[in-house]
């Protein structure tokens, strides 16, 4: 696991729709704060969390969310199951250490998460969870509190 967990941190980015999104988060918080833009964090498990897998079939490659990302930071926080994550298998890899920093840091408790930053780095936003069927306007709505 630790390879798969190697190539996912390993991506300089991957694409959802028009979107790009950076794995590499100290990158991105750096280029935020130098660009003055907001950072969107996405702590999913894409490939075994269902609702991750509707966030991504649903919002993630839409037009509103291209047009809501494409004057911000977009980045993507790829986990492994809890299965991979044991003590264990956190101390044997420098990647899952990191993510589990990030975690930690960020206090996420479930996914997905989807955190928005402010270019400073103080937290604007907070959505945890998708319930399918909820859409881009409606996800966007709660992250950036305009109901």
């Amino acid at each position: 696991m630790a390879l798969g967990v190697s190539m996912l941190l390993g991506a300089a980015a991957l694409r959802a729709g028009g979107v790009e999104f950076s794995s590499d988060l100290e990158a991105a918080k750096a280029r935020a704060a130098k660009e003055g833009k907001q950072l969107v964090i996405e702590f999913s498990g894409r490939t075994w969390c269902p609702p991750c897998k509707a966030l991504l079939a649903e919002v993630l490659p839409s037009d509103e969310f291209a047009a809501f990302a494409a004057d911000r930071v977009v980045v993507h926080l790829d986990y492994p199951r809890k299965s991979e994550r044991t003590p264990e298998k956190i101390a044997a890899s420098p990647e899952l250490q990191k993510l589990k920093a990030y975690a930690d840091a960020y206090k996420i408790e479930g996914f997905p998460t989807v955190v928005l930053l402010a270019p400073d780095g103080t937290e604007v936003g907070r959505v945890l969870g998708y319930e399918p069927g909820m859409g881009a306007a409606g996800f966007l709505a709660e992250l950036t509190g305009k109901k």
